[in-house]
């Protein structure tokens, strides 16, 4: 079966044809439309402009998916797309191409939830993870972990109370310098930086709880550099980098420690765009190992927004029925 999947939740346009057979998954395409320099202007996404980028690309990238998948559209046999979380501008624009496009050529629609797509990003590389397992989703948006029964039922078992990861480190990467997104080269920098230099406040919230918050970090960690910057001297960047980066890393560790626990799992999956943070995915991996745990991690390519995963969820909600009609609306909400 071929599934043709469509990404437009916040500034990556992309298209995708997949192939799902006989317990094999082959991606025939994968597309993507990055906005990433016109948001660097404003040091963070915009979304009216995020979302006429979108209308001038997604025809073109369908169709170039299309043709680089060597098909058409006689040949797909499932349209999914993202239809929520994420901006509600952006979705609006990719849910209405999707709806037009199978309703006009007589495709089954099926609509996608972001955070589930990134789950699904790990069954394209790892044909021999089934659920259930525990999952961890880091992102510009989400930071939260899930106990997953089965191909489409999660449990949302943790989350940020406010802010998420990815927001937090590319707010104070901001303001340290760094060019949007700041994730990349936070991460590079913080390897050359003293990670026991700055006293940050730990995310992970404390008690019995999977939940984390990331403002009080956050808050503490502009504190710091305003005030070195008040005392007439320059922040060390790296120390600063490297301090934030420990905070994250360890509260994300604990916790995902913490819900393998109360799962009883031996099986995590890392996704979402900050799951190409070098850090997370070593710290993660050294203590799946100590526990006897397997980590699955998507590749770099495959972690930030992109359609192959959309079209992989799709695929699990074509094959449990899970349809949608022209009547589809998308939604700023996550409904997990």
């Amino acid at each position: 079966m071929l599934i043709l999947g469509l990404e437009s939740s916040c500034d990556e346009t992309s298209a995708s044809v997949v192939k799902a057979e006989n317990g094999k998954r082959e991606i025939l395409s994968n597309i993507v439309a990055s906005q990433i320099d016109v948001h660097r202007l404003y040091g963070g996404v915009v979304p009216e402009i995020a979302s006429r980028a979108h209308i001038e690309a997604i025809s073109r990238i369908t169709y170039e998916a299309l043709e680089t998948a060597g098909v058409t559209l006689a040949d797909i046999g499932a349209v999914a797309v993202t239809a929520f979380p994420g901006l509600i501008g952006a979705l609006i624009v990719g849910v209405n191409f999707a709806k037009s496009l199978a309703f006009a050529n007589s495709i089954p629609l099926v609509a996608v939830n972001h955070v589930k797509a990134h789950v699904s990003a790990a069954y394209l590389e790892y044909p021999e993870l089934e659920p259930p397992f525990t999952a961890i989703v880091v992102s510009g948006g989400h930071t939260s972990i899930y106990e997953v029964g089965s191909y489409t039922d999660f449990k949302t078992i943790g989350s940020t109370r406010d802010d998420a990861a990815g927001e937090a480190f590319d707010k104070v990467a901001r303001v340290l310098g760094m060019p949007y997104p700041g994730g990349a080269e936070f991460d590079k920098i913080s390897y050359g930086g003293n990670p026991f230099s700055v006293t940050l406040p730990s995310p992970a919230l404390s008690g019995d709880t999977l939940d984390f918050s990331f403002s009080g970090l956050k808050t503490a960690a502009l504190n710091h550099i305003n005030g070195v910057k008040q005392r007439g001297d320059e922040p060390n960047v790296s120390d600063i980098a490297a301090s934030y980066t420990l905070a994250i890393v360890k509260a994300i560790v604990k916790k995902a420690s913490m819900a393998l626990d109360k799962t009883g799992s031996d099986k995590l999956v890392l996704a979402g765009g900050v799951a190409a943070n070098s850090h997370i995915r070593r710290e993660l991996d050294f203590m799946c190992q100590k526990r006897g745990a397997k980590l699955y991690v998507p590749s770099i390519k495959l972690c930030g927004d992109n359609a192959a995963m959309v079209a992989m969820s799709g695929y699990f909600e074509y094959l449990a029925g899970n349809l949608s009609g022209t009547d589809l609306n998308a939604s700023a909400n996550d409904n997990i």
